[in-house]
């Protein structure tokens, strides 16, 4: 039997205090997992890439370059999703497991019957709002202006209304990209480890970051920073930095788990 598939400890665990060398600890474990596993997350990255390529086709074809915009901004919020395989290859190779690439797909269809397509839908569902509001605020505030191509203008984004949309849009856009972290950060791996519902994931994983808002969210903050300086080379960086990141993930996790149960003794 695939040690992904064994029965998995009941109940969401306690949490320790995070700090920077938790932080730290969990990008180099992370590093060396993708160094060390690459096929899987590679893949997953490449698919991300093609999807960023189509999107941009997309909206550069219709001519609407608005939702290029939202696009660029909505898709980093796909990378927790993106990043469950990542979890799995994390999850067993911490247990010395063998596994392959076909053993982590079949885990991750195996999770079909659980709690975790009830919050990456719930992801979804969020996602697909922001592109909703995002085009009322580029309605709001673009509404009457002509549309330019951004791709080789940028003034129409220099105007007043520009920059309102820009603002706007950002700090929307903020929003729902700090509830998802929130809601994510330790409710998806969580969901990989433990026989819990997705409520009392989410609820556990939003307590953690209201607890220690600081450092969970300069950790947002790095996250951000680094998805967004890998998309600049045409989505390029993303097959390096998704994969990574998603293997840090699992180790920041791991890590705030199992202080907690060292604090809990």
């Amino acid at each position: 039997m695939v040690e992904g598939v064994m029965e998995r400890p009941h109940g969401a665990p306690a949490f320790g205090t995070p700090t920077v060398a938790i932080f730290r600890n969990a990008l180099r474990a992370g590093w060396r997992d993708f160094r060390a596993a690459p096929a899987f997350g590679l893949t997953v990255a490449v698919l991300c890439l093609l999807t960023g390529w189509g999107m941009t086709a997309l909206t550069l074809w219709a001519g609407h370059t608005f939702w290029f915009v939202l696009g660029v901004f909505g898709f980093p919020l796909f990378a927790p999703f993106a990043a469950l395989g990542t979890y799995e290859v994390s999850r067993l190779r911490s247990r010395g497991a063998p596994f392959g690439s076909r053993d982590v797909w079949r885990v991750l269809w195996q999770e079909r019957g659980r709690q975790l397509p009830w919050l990456c839908a719930l992801m979804m569902v969020v996602l697909l709002f922001w592109f909703f509001l995002g085009h009322m605020i580029f309605a709001l505030t673009m509404g009457l202006k002509p549309m330019t191509n951004i791709m080789s203008s940028t003034q129409v984004f220099l105007s007043g209304s520009g920059l309102m949309m820009l603002v706007l849009g950002s700090l929307v856009g903020g929003v729902f990209a700090l509830l998802l972290f929130s809601v994510c950060v330790v409710g998806l791996p969580m969901l990989l480890d433990r026989e819990v519902d997705y409520v009392t994931a989410m609820i556990r994983s939003i307590g953690v970051v209201a607890q220690h808002p600081v450092l969970m969210l300069g950790w947002a903050a790095l996250i951000a920073a680094l998805l967004l300086i890998a998309m600049m080379p045409a989505f390029f960086g993303l097959l390096v930095v998704l994969p990574w990141l998603g293997h840090a993930s699992w180790h920041l996790y791991a890590a705030l788990r199992d202080e907690g149960a060292l604090a809990g003794r």
